[in-house]
């Protein structure tokens, strides 16, 4: 028996998308995510949205990210690298504890600042609660992250092969792989250069496609822990999902099985 791990509603594509900052931009670029079925990350300061016009207000932060995922940055956006740990593990905690007040949930993402990180801030990440975080270096290989404290993204929305690569990506059609497109920036970035119709044409294309998972980047991160977790007989035929989410498996490239959370699934 062949078992495939699938990702939910047994997809084999996933797309999800991570923007820095907190721009007021962001506004523009959520409401083009909404009309296309997107999902994104939104990576803030939380330490620079006081008093500054440029970035979304405090108290605006719940309701238009409200279907999205709100993702640390650091507290003030240091290069982190060059900053002492105990200065580092301030900046993740205080933005932490800011944005999960804003938010009225949990905040366990990040994407590094000036795309700064080093081994030691990965570890001290990790001890604090960061499930994942995004680094600025792309890697076209559409490939789930090996590690996610340094998690490649797959291009930059400016990258001037981004359609080519939306559409090798959604005519990909081989389900024995798991495939992720991931696309990242700054909202900001669309008024710099005068560019929205990029974007626009990007969501449009990609979106409302039935064999595409649209995520944020904790729920594929938590989703594929989800899956790690299952526990299999010895001839696969019996699988037991520990956890509380449901996973999907594909069994012999002909049925999808839904492993709801807690239970014991007869696949054969």
């Amino acid at each position: 028996m062949k078992v495939y791990t699938c990702f939910p509603e047994g997809k084999a594509k996933a797309l999800t998308m991570s923007y820095d900052d907190g721009r007021l931009q962001d506004k523009r670029l959520v409401e083009i995510f909404n009309e296309n079925g997107i999902r994104g990350t939104f990576n803030l300061n939380y330490g620079l949205m006081e008093g500054d016009e440029n970035r979304i207000a405090k108290d605006q932060v719940r309701e238009l990210y409200q279907n999205h995922e709100v993702a640390t940055h650091c507290l003030t956006h240091p290069t982190i690298a060059r900053c002492p740990l105990i200065e580092v593990a301030r900046e993740i905690v205080e933005d932490r504890k800011g944005l999960e007040s804003l938010t009225g949930g949990l905040v366990r993402g990040h994407a590094y600042p000036n795309g700064s990180y080093s081994q030691e801030i990965k570890a001290l990440f990790r001890q604090l609660g960061i499930a994942y975080a995004r680094v600025v270096q792309t890697k076209a290989d559409y490939e789930l992250p090996a590690d996610p404290l340094e998690w490649h993204p797959t291009c930059h929305h400016n990258d001037p092969e981004l359609m080519k690569k939306a559409e090798f990506f959604a005519g990909f059609g081989k389900r024995q792989y798991l495939k992720l497109m991931y696309v990242w920036g700054h909202s900001y970035e669309f008024d710099d250069k005068n560019n929205w119709e990029v974007i626009e044409e990007f969501c449009r294309y990609m979106g409302g496609r039935e064999d595409i998972w649209y995520a944020t980047n904790i729920e594929i991160i938590d989703y594929m822990e989800a899956a790690d977790r299952l526990k299999f007989s010895g001839d696969n035929g019996t699988v037991h999902n520990p956890s509380a989410a449901s996973v999907w498996l594909q069994v012999d490239d002909r049925k999808i099985v839904e492993v709801k959370g807690g239970t014991t699934v007869t696949l054969g």
